[in-house]
């Protein structure tokens, strides 16, 4: 694993490779998902399950596509003890972290004869996409619970999943299991574009829905991107990331095994070491070396961290959050000798793991925060998945004729300054008696 001295003209060459990575989608892969949408758009569910047949499972049918109740009573029994115990503690977890974003409705009346407010309420139905892995055979139940719980815990009515089949037609039973413990209503056996497609639009057989989340795929991401405004989405995400600040308290060995369970994720996923010790530096290097042929996706993680790896040795601390803050990634990882002293610092980050006995996996799984985050720098601007992107707000205003008149000539003044004397007579009208 390459080491850069920072700052330096390499080590900006190759901080603007990887943070150039991000968000860049390829014409022929837009063009290929719009065809995607227009279609389902206009033949639902026969094409839906024409892109089924061809990508994931050639048996589907139109009346295999939703998982029926015996489907899922009988993967209950295929799931070890160990699982459920697992399983029900990251749901109690991250139940519990969620139940405290659900924010209430609001009411005010502070300037006389006037009745102001916010009214709070859920979406009627979201769709939450659970990625397929290895041809269905690579459960990712942590994407079940992170896209369902927050909608439950807002009140959504109606919560639909949709996840590529196996080769069978089959869904793996740990994601229908952990589908009906978090309350999913319904879950349906297609993915990829088609499935945000249908979830956008509606067929037949998958419903419409106001809200699609979760991760996936470029042509999932790309489907997303195109239905915003249709639908509302959580995020566009990009590659998965890394950045870790880490002084010579830190474990060399720990550090690189954190780099390597992003780096595994994609060709595309970047790890970032920013220290202020060489000789850290140099432990890293070694260790990820050493680490990345035990890996079972050994040669996807050489090739991200070939390409979008790096270690950045800095003057200080100071300049390490600096970098952080300049980079925004993803996941942001405290190493360093009293890090609570660092956190108020850090501003731009989807989520920050403080302390060496807090890697990203901690929060991918069970600490309670979402782990669905902004990537490729949108942490500037976004945040995490939560149960604020399940929810609406509705302004309420009311005014009595004294307050209305109290303020009538400003607001004919502002409209007439706009040119809208519609708006102004609106208000004219009512001042006559």
């Amino acid at each position: 694993m390459k080491i850069f001295l920072f700052p330096s003209p390499t080590a900006e060459k190759r901080l603007t490779a990887i943070v150039d990575r991000g968000l860049s989608f390829r014409k022929k892969d837009v063009t290929a998902v719009t065809r995607i949408l227009e279609d389902v758009q206009k033949n639902g569910d026969t094409a839906v399950i024409k892109y089924a047949r061809q990508f994931d499972a050639p048996k589907m049918s139109i009346s295999a596509m939703k998982a029926t109740p015996e489907e899922i009573t009988l993967a209950g029994k295929k799931i070890d003890r160990k699982f459920t115990r697992a399983m029900n503690r990251a749901i109690a977890q991250i139940t519990e972290f969620h139940q405290k974003q659900l924010p209430n409705s609001w009411m005010h009346t502070e300037r006389p004869g006037t009745f102001l407010g916010q009214l709070v309420h859920p979406v009627e139905r979201t769709g939450v996409y659970v990625p397929g892995a290895k041809g269905g055979n690579t459960p990712l139940v942590s994407s079940v619970l992170m896209g369902a719980i927050p909608a439950k815990i807002a009140g959504v009515n109606q919560v639909i999943m949709v996840t590529p089949s196996r080769k069978d037609g089959s869904v793996d039973p740990h994601l229908l299991v952990a589908a009906k413990k978090v309350g999913v209503d319904e879950v349906y056996k297609v993915g990829s574009a088609w499935a945000i497609a249908a979830l956008a639009y509606g067929t037949n057989t998958i419903p419409k829905v106001d809200v699609i989340v979760g991760p996936g795929n470029i042509y999932v991401t790309l489907a997303k991107k195109l239905v915003a405004g249709t639908a509302g989405i959580d995020m566009i995400a990009g590659p998965s990331e890394i950045l870790v600040i880490a002084d010579d308290t830190a474990r060399a060995d720990c550090i690189a095994a954190d780099m390597l369970s992003q780096a595994e994720h994609d060709v595309l996923s970047s790890a970032i070491l920013v220290t202020s010790s060489r000789g850290l530096a140099d432990g890293v290097a070694a260790a990820v070396e050493k680490q990345l042929s035990s890996l079972s996706r050994e040669e996807i993680a050489r090739e991200s961290i070939n390409r979008f790896g790096a270690i950045l040795v800095v003057p200080s601390l100071e300049d390490a959050v600096d970098l952080a803050n300049r980079i925004a990634p993803e996941h942001l990882e405290l190493q360093i000798d009293n890090p609570f002293e660092w956190v108020g610092r850090l501003r731009n980050a989807g989520a920050i793991f403080v302390g060496n006995f807090t890697p990203e996996p901690v929060g991918d799984y069970i600490a309670g925060p979402n782990h669905v985050l902004p990537t490729s720098g949108t942490a500037r601007f976004s945040s995490a998945l939560s149960v604020d992107h399940f929810i609406k707000k509705t302004s309420l205003v009311h005014y009595s004729e004294e307050a209305f008149r109290r303020e009538a000539g400003d607001i004919i003044q502002l409209a007439e300054t706009e040119g809208l004397t519609a708006h102004a007579n609106s208000v004219r009208m009512r001042l006559k008696k």
